[in-house]
């Protein structure tokens, strides 16, 4: 056995050795990306979804643009007040008043309510419905589908199908907003947890062919705009919008809604 030949190896091994660990050293160093420790901060406090609610894609892109002043610390709608208070405590700032929002599915279209077209028999998810003939067995374009595709995306159990369209629990609801993104009918908002009042209807048809297809449906009289008092309705597309800054609750709109779809 040639010694020196061993020795000359493990000589050799080691130099490149050496050589290649203080490569990656200076390459580490020069190429290293600045993480900014609020950031990191930042994240130990976000719950950890990655729900896509706040409009970023994710808990790491929420906490970076947190700590790079892109978004407001009570951005995260599943944390609520109290992440929006410690993300306030690490960026230095006043989290100020957060609003907890819960999903609403703005439909009455029920199975004794809204007509169907023909019998329906196939898979169960709305997004796949709407590619068949039709777009669904409903009458009502507009309104929500009924198969379930908005409970099957709910982390939180919060979405049930009743007698053919979604019902949301609000207590149960964490406001991430996925519901919304699944919807292929997009019937489901985001009001506020404390919103007295809602328009349970998503049709922009006139009012004739509403009522032809819907016994709830909302057949744009605008008497709820005509009749609040601090004008926080209006008509957009033959349908009520509430603005719920300007809603003090009084329940006029509802009162004089001649279809009670304003709930």
């Amino acid at each position: 056995m040639d010694f020196n030949a061993i020795l000359l190896a493990v000589a050799v091994i080691s130099v490149l050795g050496l050589l290649i660990g203080l490569f990656l050293g200076i390459a580490g160093e020069k190429l290293k990306v600045e993480v900014n420790e609020k950031e990191i901060e930042v994240r130990e406090c976000l719950p950890g979804n990655n729900c896509g609610g706040c409009g970023f894609a994710g808990c790491d892109a929420l906490a970076k643009a947190i700590a790079d002043g892109k978004a407001e610390v009570g951005a995260c709608p599943v944390g609520g007040k109290q992440v929006a208070d410690k993300i306030a405590a690490v960026m230095g700032v006043e989290a100020g008043e957060v609003l907890r929002m819960a999903a609403v599915v703005r439909c009455k279209g029920t199975c004794d309510n809204a007509k169907s077209k023909y019998n329906y028999v196939g898979i169960n998810d709305c997004r796949d419905v709407t590619i068949v003939p039709g777009a669904g067995d409903k009458a009502c374009s507009f309104g929500c589908l009924g198969y379930g595709t908005c409970a099957s995306v709910c982390d939180n159990d919060a979405i049930t199908v009743i007698d053919g369209v979604a019902v949301v629990d609000k207590e149960k609801c964490i406001g991430c907003g996925k519901c919304i993104k699944a919807c292929p009918k997009h019937v489901i908002e985001l009001i506020p947890y404390d919103a007295e009042h809602v328009v349970k209807c998503s049709s922009k048809d006139k009012g004739k062919t509403v009522k032809d297809i819907c016994k709830t449906g909302c057949i744009g009289c605008s008497l709820c705009a005509k009749n609040c008092e601090n004008e926080a309705i209006t008509m957009v597309d033959n349908l009520p919008q509430i603005d719920y800054s300007k809603c003090t609750g009084c329940g006029k709109c509802a009162e004089k809604c001649p279809v009670k779809v304003i709930s």
